[in-house]
C-alpha cells in the first residue's frame, strides 16, 4: 500500500488532569514540548488524554455532517441572521462547494487529530517506559486514528493517509489522496493492532477510554460499510460475552447521572462543572431560537435553533414508542404559556448548573447498535432467520413495541434500517447508514423525496422567505464532500472531487 509516511511535527496538546471523577475530570489543557516529554508513565498517560480532549471539539460539531445533512433534521429559519447562509444552511439545503467553511474545518480538525497520534505513536516507539503502558496507549491513539480515517473515507472518498511524523513543511507537499480501498486496509491495519492491545475494562478513574468492546464495534461496522457480512457477523459475535446488556429505560442512557453505564459501549466524555473547555453545550445549539428560557432552564436562554427534528422523523415514531418522549420534543410552552411547535433534540436536555456548560455525554457506540448491526448481518447471511428477529425485536421491546416476524429478506432489511433510524437518532449515524444501504441513485431519489417534502411543509416556519432555487437540489456527486480549496491551493498534488 502506498503510504504518506509522514505529517507535519506538532505539539500534542496535553490534558493535565485529577480527580476521581474519571480521566477527563482533570485541570485545563497545557500543551509540553514533544522532545523533552513522554519519559514516564505519567506522561505517556497524559498525552494520550490529550488525544481524547481533542475529540471532544469533533464531535461537538459533527451532527452537522452526519445528521442534519439527512433526512433527520433540519434548521429554524432564522429571517433576521443571515450570517449561517454560507455554511450551517449550505449543508441542510445541499449548497456546500470546495469554499464551505465547515467542510473546510472537518477536513482540518480530523487531520489535526491524526498528526498529533502520529507524533505519539513516534514518540512512544523509542519510550523506555513499560511495554504494557505502551501498548495500551498504541491500542487506544490506533482506534481513535482508525476511527478518524473511517469517518473521512466515508465523507470525501479518497483521502491522504499519513501514519508518521512528517519533520519540515516541504514534505508535506509530496503528499497525495490514495484509493477508497487502500484507505480501508490502513483502517483495518490499525484496528487490527487496536484490538490485540485494548483491555476490555480500565480502572474506575480512566473510564471513557477505548476498549476492546469499542475496537470490535468499530471494526464491525467498518465491515458492515464493506458488505463483509460474515466477518462482521463474526465480529459482533465476540462482543456478546463482554458483558454489555440494554437498559430497562431508553430514557436513562442519557442521564448525565448514568454515564458510561452497561449498554455504553465508547461515549466522548464531558464535564459541565464549568466552562474550562471540557463541558459539553448541546442542547445551547439543538434547542429552538427565543425558546427565552423555556427549554434550557436559564432565564432568558434562548438555542440556536440547529439540527430540529424534521416532520418526517417525527412521524416515524410507532404509537407507544417509549423512545420518542427521551428523543425528542414537537416544541414547548413559552414564557406566556402559549404553545410554539419548533421541534427540538431532547436526548442532551439536562439540568446543569452552570449556563452554557452542560454535563452531557456525546454516545459513539451502544449495545443497542451491536444488537441492529447483528440482526442486519444474520439477514444478508442467511436471511430472515429467528435469530435475526430475535435481537431485532429485543431494540423494539425495550422500546415498548410489539415484535416484527414473518418478513422477507428485503422487508427486514428495511425494518431494521427503520428501527436504526429511530433507535439511533440524533446519534451520528443515519447519513452513513443510508449511503452504506442505498446506491447512489436510490440515495439521490430519497433525498430529494425528504426536500420536496420540506420545501412544500418545511418543519418549521420561514417568516414567508421563500426557498432558493437551489435549496434541497442534490446530485450524485454531492454525496462526496468536496477536498476544501484552500487544502488544493497549498498542495496543487491534490486532485478535487469530481463535480466540484
Amino acid at each position: 500500500m502506498k503510504l504518506i509516511k509522514k505529517i507535519i511535527y506538532v505539539i500534542v496538546p496535553v490534558l493535565m488532569m485529577s480527580s476521581c471523577e474519571g480521566f477527563l475530570d482533570k485541570t485545563d489543557p497545557t500543551v509540553l514540548v514533544v522532545d523533552t516529554f513522554y519519559k514516564d508513565e505519567a506522561e505517556i498517560d497524559q498525552a494520550v488524554n490529550g488525544v481524547y480532549a481533542l475529540l471532544q471539539d469533533y464531535f461537538n460539531n459533527q451532527w452537522q455532517f452526519t445528521e442534519y445533512i439527512s433526512d433527520n433534521t433540519t434548521l429554524q429559519f432564522n429571517v433576521g441572521d443571515r450570517g449561517q447562509g454560507p455554511s450551517l444552511e449550505a449543508l441542510e439545503y445541499w449548497q456546500y462547494n470546495a469554499g464551505t467553511g465547515n467542510i473546510s474545518s472537518l477536513y482540518n480538525n480530523s487531520y489535526y487529530i491524526i498528526a498529533n497520534i502520529n507524533t505519539l505513536l513516534d514518540k512512544l516507539a523509542s519510550s523506555e517506559v513499560n511495554q504494557q503502558v505502551k501498548d495500551q496507549a498504541i491500542g487506544q491513539v490506533k482506534f481513535i486514528r482508525a476511527y478518524i480515517y473511517f469517518d473521512l473515507v466515508r465523507f470525501f472518498g479518497d483521502v491522504i493517509v499519513i501514519d508518521a511524523p512528517i519533520q519540515n513543511p516541504e514534505e508535506a507537499f509530496l503528499a497525495s489522496r490514495v484509493p477508497e480501498n487502500e484507505v480501508y486496509q490502513f483502517i483495518l491495519m490499525d484496528l487490527e493492532e487496536a484490538i490485540a492491545k485494548l483491555p476490555e475494562s480500565y480502572p474506575a478513574d480512566q473510564t471513557g477510554k477505548a476498549t476492546l468492546g469499542a475496537g470490535l464495534t468499530l471494526l464491525a461496522k467498518v465491515q458492515l460499510t464493506l458488505k463483509q457480512y460474515s466477518e462482521s457477523l463474526a465480529t459482533l459475535n465476540k462482543i456478546l460475552p463482554l458483558g454489555y446488556t440494554l437498559l430497562d429505560n431508553y430514557g436513562d442512557f442519557y442521564l448525565t447521572s448514568n454515564k458510561n453505564n452497561s449498554e455504553s459501549i465508547w461515549e466522548i466524555q464531558y464535564l459541565g462543572l464549568n466552562t474550562g473547555g471540557v463541558n459539553s453545550s448541546f442542547i445551547y445549539t439543538f434547542a429552538p431560537r427565543s425558546s427565552n428560557g423555556s427549554v434550557i432552564n436559564f432565564p432568558g436562554q434562548d438555542g440556536g435553533g440547529w439540527n430540529i427534528p424534521t416532520k418526517e422523523i417525527i412521524a416515524l415514531y410507532e404509537e407507544g414508542d417509549k423512545r420518542k418522549d427521551p428523543s425528542l420534543k414537537e416544541g414547548y410552552i413559552d414564557q406566556s404559556g402559549d404553545w410554539v411547535s419548533v421541534p427540538y433534540i431532547n436526548k442532551y436536555n439536562h439540568e446543569h448548573t452552570v449556563r452554557g456548560a452542560t454535563d452531557d455525554n456525546w454516545p459513539v457506540f451502544r449495545y443497542a447498535d451491536v444488537l441492529l448491526m447483528l440482526a442486519e448481518n444474520i439477514n444478508e447471511v442467511n436471511g430472515p432467520t429467528s435469530e435475526a428477529y430475535g435481537y431485532l425485536n429485543m431494540v423494539r421491546q425495550r422500546a415498548g413495541l410489539d415484535p416484527i416476524s414473518g418478513l422477507g429478506k428485503e422487508d427486514l432489511r428495511k425494518a431494521i434500517l427503520k428501527e436504526r433510524r429511530i433507535e439511533l437518532a440524533f446519534e451520528n449515524h443515519r447519513w452513513f447508514d443510508l449511503k452504506r444501504t442505498h446506491s447512489n441513485s436510490e440515495l439521490i431519489d430519497l433525498l430529494l423525496k425528504h426536500g420536496k417534502a420540506e420545501i412544500e411543509s418545511p418543519t418549521t416556519d420561514r417568516g414567508g422567505i421563500p426557498f432558493s432555487n437551489g435549496d434541497y437540489q442534490i446530485e450524485e456527486y454531492q454525496l462526496l464532500f468536496p477536498i476544501p480549496a484552500d487544502q488544493i491551493r497549498i498542495n496543487p498534488k491534490i486532485r478535487q472531487n469530481p463535480g466540484y
